[in-house]
């Protein structure tokens, strides 16, 4: 065994990864629950630019630890920097128990939901084990088995987990696009268009209500675009980090924000409202499809999600082995969670922990919107700490900060975060506490953790 990372990925490589793991499932069916919360085509679009702008910031805002700190270990070594170990491993402890796998599993869900349009024997009322207190459907293990095989594919090196993503980010990329185009042809209709915008409630209409709602309703499109920051797991296995990953946040972000935006733009053009609110599954492209290619649509449909969502799996999956690996090196983890397996110079062990883990959610929680509750108010907690961060490690390190980016850009990203936080814990009081009490967890374990390290070491 090695305890070596490579570094294998290239400028293109580390877009693919932004790419491929914000893209999966969520712009295809967060539109509608959106939609259904905003009631207006207007806040629909401005709930996606928001969540496209909140996002940029935040990437362009993140280069600048990514330019100063050298070490590897992405966001978790910015908040061992600029904070403290503790707050450090609390944000690997809430990766591993909630944000990264629950991700995974809800991901992995979606790809069995959408493969029960393709094969009807894969269905949530499909049961392989159907006892009082355990039910597990089709779907469920057949969303257990994708995240084994990706799983698999990763551990047998960084070149076949890159290789795969690339496939997959270049397909569904492709793919959307071609939605996109033939939907601005053949879909689009002026009648639409005028009942969706001309006499409703427009964004000049904006008050402090409607900015609650909107800030809830974020949540969503913030979830389809969430996992920009994973690149920075790998930053160990990217040649030249300090150049590449700053481009592939920059890059990588704006690509999806286009594409989002050209889609949901393209669903308000293109279908009524009431619609969009009402889409079978919530899958508006179903309802988009249809009408331009007919009862074809929903099966072209359901194979784009497929390949989107198992894009976005395995790059969820490759990057955050990562930090569980760079915990287990800094003491903070079981020792055989940071070791590299000689042949394929990939951690193995967090890779098959991780897997376990998301299989956990898969099979004993199963509901998508439920993991994503969890997932956005734990993420966005530490997405805005980080923020907050990098105007600590100023003050701590005023002396070797050679790289500064325009503080606006962290300035709104902290305020847009906090503003969602706030909505969030309103508006999702039982599931936010949920959430803080999964992140609180974390500190007896860090605390009776350090305390047997350090008995540990005091009996060598």
């Amino acid at each position: 065994m090695s305890n070596d990372l490579k570094r294998t990925l290239n400028l293109k490589d580390s877009i693919s990864v932004v790419v491929g793991s914000m893209i999966g499932c969520g712009i295809f069916i967060v539109s509608a629950d959106i939609a259904r919360q905003v009631n207006n085509a207007w806040f629909l679009i401005l709930v996606w630019i928001i969540a496209g702008l909140f996002s940029l910031s935040g990437a362009i805002a993140y280069a600048e630890p990514v330019l100063n700190i050298k070490e590897d270990g992405g966001q978790y070594i910015f908040l061992k920097k600029m904070f403290n170990d503790l707050t450090a491993f609390l944000y690997g402890w809430s990766l591993l128990l909630v944000i990264q796998t629950a991700t995974i599993a809800a991901v992995c869900i979606a790809v069995g939901k959408f493969l029960g349009i393709l094969f009807p024997f894969i269905s949530s009322n499909n049961y392989v084990i159907d006892f009082p207190l355990i039910k597990i459907s089709t779907q469920q293990s057949t969303a257990f088995l994708i995240c084994i095989l990706l799983t698999y594919i990763n551990s047998r090196g960084v070149k076949y987990g890159v290789l795969t993503q690339n496939i997959f980010t270049v397909t569904k990329v492709l793919s959307i696009a071609g939605i996109i185009v033939f939907g601005l042809f053949l879909g689009c209709s002026s009648d639409i268009i005028s009942n969706n915008f001309i006499g409703q409630l427009s964004i000049a209409d904006f008050t402090l209500s409607n900015a609650k709602i909107i800030s809830a309703a974020t949540v969503g499109a913030i979830f389809a675009m969430v996992t920009w920051n994973n690149i920075t797991f790998i930053s160990a296995e990217v040649k030249e980090p300090e150049k590449n990953i700053p481009l592939a946040l920059l890059y990588g972000v704006i690509i999806v924000m286009i594409i989002y935006l050209f889609i949901n733009v393209l669903y308000v053009f293109s279908i009524p409202i009431e619609q969009i609110k009402t889409a079978p599954e919530d899958i508006v492209p179903v309802v988009l499809m249809r009408k331009i290619t007919g009862s074809l649509g929903e099966i072209i449909t359901a194979v784009i999600i497929l390949i989107s969502a198992c894009g976005s799996a395995n790059g969820l999956i490759m990057t955050g082995a990562r930090v569980y690996y760079q915990m287990a090196r800094d003491n903070l983890l079981f020792n055989w969670l940071g070791i590299i397996n000689k042949k394929t110079n990939v951690p193995v062990n967090s890779l098959l922990l991780q897997c376990l883990w998301a299989g956990v959610f898969i099979l004993f929680c199963g509901n998508y919107t439920e993991l994503l509750d969890y997932v956005i108010y734990a993420a966005l907690i530490f997405y805005v700490l980080t923020a907050i961060g990098i105007f600590v490690y100023r003050y701590k390190y005023k002396q070797s900060i050679q790289n500064k980016v325009n503080s606006a850009f962290g300035i709104f990203f902290i305020a847009v975060g906090s503003f969602i936080i706030y909505s969030l814990t309103i508006y999702k009081f039982a599931s936010s506490m949920k959430t803080l009490l999964i992140i609180a967890t974390g500190i007896p374990i860090y605390i009776v953790w350090k305390k047997y390290k350090l008995q540990k070491t005091c009996t060598k």
